[in-house]
């Protein structure tokens, strides 16, 4: 089983985290790439637009009669034929989310908390007990931790001091355990946890894993008893 340090916010180690095998092993980069892709597409808009030959400006009158004139037939000025007609089979607003099994999001879930762990971009503090709710103050211990990049911190319960000096810092997102997605931990740089939100999302991933070990293993058949032989002597009584 793997370790982590547990550090303060001044940067000082004050103890170890046990890390479940089950979570913090092999990672599945095909898994993620598909957590990724389906985030970023429920992301897209999906307003973009076409008018067809209903919704385009022009009028509905027939420009000349259908026969004797040589030219060919036209019944409307806003055919997609012409210049300034209307799209033919154009974009029209739609969503582009799909469903994403909840098991394959748990386990990207997984793999991204071991890449992160393997990179060494992952840091588990003892808690987040800030004296101010000054940004200033928070800098500091951001330093103090060796984030000098864009940061997602993971902190559980109410800390209103930490949503304060957290807000106004660029490339810094302050979320909870249940709102992680694998998108946002492979989005920034390092990943700072608190212990005790560690540890609860910790369990709350090996329940899971450990649910999805049980049922990839094969069933044993049912062992039948041995079928007793009778002699001819028996069966003749």
């Amino acid at each position: 089983m793997a370790k982590i340090d547990v550090l303060n916010l001044k940067g000082a180690k004050v103890g170890t985290l046990d890390l479940a095998d089950e979570i913090f092993g092999a990672v599945n980069e095909d898994l993620l790439w598909e957590a990724v892709k389906h985030y970023r597409a429920a992301q897209r808009a999906g307003t973009h637009a076409t008018k067809n030959r209903k919704l385009v400006s022009g009028s509905g009158k027939k420009l000349w009669r259908q026969k004797g004139t040589g030219r060919a037939r036209v019944g409307s000025i806003r055919s997609p034929l012409w210049r300034h007609g209307g799209t033919v089979h154009g974009p029209q607003p739609r969503s582009y989310e799909y469903r994403f099994p909840r098991k394959k999001l748990l386990g990207a879930l997984r793999s991204a908390l071991a890449a992160k762990f393997a990179d060494g971009k992952l840091t588990v503090v003892e808690s987040f007990e800030l004296a101010d709710h000054k940004t200033k103050s928070f800098r500091s211990a951001l330093e103090a931790l060796n984030s000098d990049k864009t940061a997602l911190v993971i902190a559980g319960g109410e800390n209103r001091n930490l949503e304060l000096g957290s807000r106004n810092l660029e490339g810094i997102e302050l979320m909870r355990p249940t709102e992680v997605h694998p998108y946002h931990l492979l989005r920034f740089d390092r990943t700072i946890v608190a212990r005790d939100a560690m540890e609860r999302w910790q369990e709350s991933l090996r329940k899971s894993a450990s649910h999805r070990a049980a049922a990839e293993q094969p069933e044993t058949p049912a062992r039948r008893k041995p079928r007793v032989q009778k002699s001819r002597t028996e069966v003749g009584q």
